[in-house]
C-alpha cells in the first residue's frame, strides 16, 4: 500500500512524527502537500462530508483517512513492527505518544501562551515567563519520566525492541536543542539515556538516510520548535 500523508509542506510539526515512522518503516508514501497542487488536495479532503480529518496530519491508507498524529502512530505502529504485539504492548506505546503529545503542546505555548493567534511579539512577556517555568517544571518531568523508563527498561522505551515512542523522543530531543540549545546543553547532563537514545535512533540506517536527504525539512521559525534568542537563557 502506498501512504498519502498530509500535513503543511514547510515545516516539520506534528507530521514530524510519522514522518519517521514511516521513514524507518521504508514505507511507500507521498507527502501529498509539497507536490503540486497538494496543499488544495489536503484542505479539499478537510472539507468533505461525513468523516473528514479536523486537521493535519492525516493519513490516507487505501479508503482509510485516519487523522491526529498518536491515532495514525497507533495505526501503523502495528502495521509495521513499530508496536509490541499484544494489546496491552500496544495500549502502553500509544498512552506514551499521548504523553509526547501533551509535551509538544508544552513546547509550542512557550512561544505561544497567551494564543496561536497572536504575534510572538505580543506576548513576549510571557513567553518568557512561560519558558522559565517549563525549563523549571516542565521538561525536567517529562524528560525525567522517560529517563526513568530506559533505566527500567533499557536501549529502547519499552524494552530493547524500538517503538514509533523511540522515533518521537528523538524528535523531541532534536527540537529543543534547536529551540533552546543553552538550556538543553546544560539540561542533557540530566537525561543521559535519553540522549544516548537519541543518538541510537539517528544512527539506524532508514532514519540517518532520512535526515541527509531533502525529505527532511529543516527546522524554522514557523514550526512547533522555534528559536528565540531572548527565551533562551
Amino acid at each position: 500500500m502506498k501512504y498519502e500523508l498530509y500535513y503543511w509542506p514547510s515545516i516539520q510539526g506534528r507530521g514530524e512524527y510519522v514522518r519517521l515512522a514511516l521513514e524507518e518503516a521504508g514505507a511507500d508514501y507521498a507527502d501529498v502537500a509539497r507536490g503540486a497542487r497538494g496543499t488544495a488536495a489536503m484542505m479539499k479532503l478537510m472539507q468533505q462530508r461525513g468523516t473528514p480529518p479536523f486537521a493535519p496530519p492525516f493519513l490516507k491508507a487505501g479508503k482509510l483517512v485516519i487523522g491526529q498524529t498518536a491515532n495514525i502512530l497507533l495505526y501503523l505502529g502495528s502495521r509495521h513492527g513499530l508496536a509490541p504485539k499484544t494489546e496491552a504492548g500496544r495500549l502502553w506505546v500509544h498512552q506514551l505518544q499521548l504523553t509526547i503529545t501533551d509535551l509538544v503542546l508544552e513546547v509550542h505555548d512557550t512561544h505561544h501562551p497567551l494564543g496561536s493567534s497572536l504575534y510572538y511579539e505580543d506576548q513576549r512577556a510571557a513567553a518568557r515567563k512561560r519558558t522559565d517555568e517549563f525549563w523549571d517544571q516542565r521538561v525536567p518531568k517529562y524528560l525525567g519520566y522517560f529517563e526513568g523508563l530506559l533505566k527500567d527498561n533499557g536501549s529502547a522505551v519499552t524494552g530493547r525492541r524500538i517503538t514509533y515512542v523511540d522515533l518521537s523522543l528523538f524528535q523531541i530531543v532534536e527540537g529543543l536543542r534547536y529551540a533552546f540549545p543553552n538550556r538543553m546543553k546544560a539540561f542533557e547532563r540530566k537525561i543521559p539515556r535519553v540522549v544516548e537514545l537519541r543518538d541510537r535512533v539517528a544512527a539506524r540506517p532508514n532514519i540517518r538516510a532520512y535526515l541527509a536527504s531533502d525529505r527532511r525539512i529543516a527546522f524554522n521559525e514557523d514550526g512547533i520548535f522555534r528559536h528565540y534568542r531572548e527565551l533562551d537563557k
